[in-house]
Parts: structure tokens; sequence; C-alpha cells
């Protein structure tokens, strides 16, 4: 568990691994506690892209926006699709949770085109599409704050949602694991080579990631080097952005370029910027799961030797 206190308000923040056979679906489970302080204190942040997030927000203390957007208060039960800009956030006194999804957790949980949710949120209690959510939902919604009681029982519904695919659909998914594997190795950085290595035509392989991840293979690319390097100073804000520059890209100047097209500022107005709740979240999810953000986890392989 990471907290931060002193000044108010304090912050816990506890990130749990799912049982093994969940792994190529979740990323981790996490519980956030804002405390402390006066009714209108609040922290912010601006989270980078990743993929969706389910978040469970009882009494409705969290405002968003995505990209530039204005903040808006966040629905008790919003599914967050994946990204390619920050969300900023203010978070006011109260408990939240949330599930971090991966591609595969997403095809076999929604279904829905994942491009329809990108660089989005939507309310599960009134999307037809997030239906099959809402009893996981209520582990946390109806539930009496007992945190480990709470994790348990959504560790139990997402065991029955996601235990089997849908008939058919275990080509398409050994397809999905194939291409998350090569788009989150530093290996690769064009689109040419991934085709290449996988076998696809680019244009099949564009088609496919749009669906299945949100994004189309460059900007998954990029947006990978990207978190990969941000990723360096969360976990080291000691660092000079030159000294946390991914391998490929070519100089700092192609940097700056990426970090205003994710982050919606340069590099030097984020790091002048406190990151309460980030820089935590950094830090405790490298310790439990070995990286420092949602995207950088490494998918197992469910599928019995695909």
């Amino acid at each position: 568990m990471m907290t931060i206190g002193g000044a108010s308000p304090a912050i816990a923040l506890r990130f749990f691994l799912p049982p093994e056979h969940l792994r190529p679906f979740v990323t981790t489970l996490y519980h956030l506690e804002i405390s402390g302080g006066g009714e209108d204190d609040a922290v912010e942040d601006w989270l980078h892209p990743e993929w969706a997030n389910l978040r469970l927000i009882p009494d409705r203390t969290i405002e968003a926006g995505t990209g530039d957007g204005p903040l808006e208060r966040v629905p008790r039960a919003v599914m967050a699709g994946p990204t390619s800009v920050t969300t900023h956030f203010r978070a006011r006194k109260g408990r939240s949770w949330g599930i971090g999804f991966l591609p595969l957790g997403w095809v076999r949980l929604i279904g829905a085109p994942a491009n329809a949710y990108a660089d989005r949120y939507a309310d599960v209690e009134t999307d037809p599409a997030l239906e099959r959510l809402r009893k996981l939902c209520a582990c946390v919604l109806d539930g009496d704050g007992d945190l480990v009681a709470e994790r348990d029982a959504m560790v139990g519904e997402l065991d029955a949602l996601l235990a089997d695919p849908a008939a058919g659909e275990g080509a398409r998914e050994a397809r999905l694991l194939r291409i998350e594997e090569a788009i989150t190795d530093p290996r690769f950085h064009s689109v040419t080579e991934l085709a290449q290595t996988l076998g696809m035509s680019t244009r099949t392989m564009e088609r496919f990631c749009s669906r299945v991840f949100g994004f189309g293979p460059q900007l998954l690319l990029r947006r990978q080097r990207f978190v990969r390097s941000l990723a360096k100073f969360m976990l080291d804000p000691s660092l000079k952005w030159i000294d946390t520059l991914d391998t490929h890209y070519h100089d700092q100047a192609h940097f700056v370029r990426d970090f205003r097209r994710f982050m919606i500022m340069s590099p030097s107005e984020y790091a002048s910027l406190p990151h309460p709740v980030l820089m935590a979240a950094a830090h405790a999810r490298a310790a439990i799961a070995g990286e420092a953000m949602q995207v950088l986890h490494k998918s197992s392989r469910p599928l019995g030797g695909e």
C-alpha cells in the first residue's frame, strides 16, 4: 500500500494482482482512498494513456475530463475506454475501486468495438453494451466498505464473466495476443516491421487493431514508446528528460512532440505540476506487478498452446 500524508488531504492507494488465471485479462485491481482535509479539498492529477479501466466510485467524488476537455462529475460506475490522451481528474474525500483490463479482457467481457469507446468514458448503469458488468459493479456499489470482501467478490465475478471465449472466438483471441505481444515488445517500432513479423497486411492489421485495441498500430507503437519513457520519470523524477528517452526516439524534440500529443502539455509543464496519485501509483504498481504503468504489463498466454 502507498500512502501520502502530512499535508491534507491524505492519499492511500493499494494495488492487488488478480489470480494467475485472470492475468491474461486483468492487469490489477486497485483501491484509492482520499481522507482528511476539508469538504472542498481535492487532489488533482493527470493520468497517462492506458488500456480500458472499470472504475467504481460509490459517492461520485471524482471529476474527470479527457485531453483538454472540461472536468465533469464521473458516474459511480464508469468504463473508461482505451486512451491515447491524458485524463485530467480531481478527487475529493472518498474511496474508489478500479479494475484494469488488458485487450483480451475487453474482447471477452464486453465485445463491443474498442474504438467506439476510445478516449471517452461510459456509464455502466445506462449503457446497454456494458450490462454484463453490472453484477461486478454491485460488489462495491452494494458493499459495506470491507476492502478484502469487495476485492474477493470482484475476483469471483471476474472468474464467472471471463471463464470461456464465445464460440468460434478462439482464433481471433490468439491473433489478438500475438499482435499485443508484438506491439508491447520494445524491439518493434514500425507497422511494416510488425506486419512482416506477424504475416499480416498493414490494412488488415489496421482494421484489427482499431477494433480490439481502440487505435491503429502506429499510434499504439507511439503510445508504448512514450509510456516507457514517462514511466522512468515517474519512478525517478530526479532524472533529466533526456535520460528517460526510449531508444526509438531520434532526439529530445521527437519526444517533446509525442509528449504534447499524449499529455496536452510540454514535459517541463508536466514536471512542474504535483502528481500525488500517479507518482504513488507508479511505485505501488511497480512493487507488486513489476511495471509502473498499465500498458507496460505483459499479457500471459491462456489459450492452451496458442
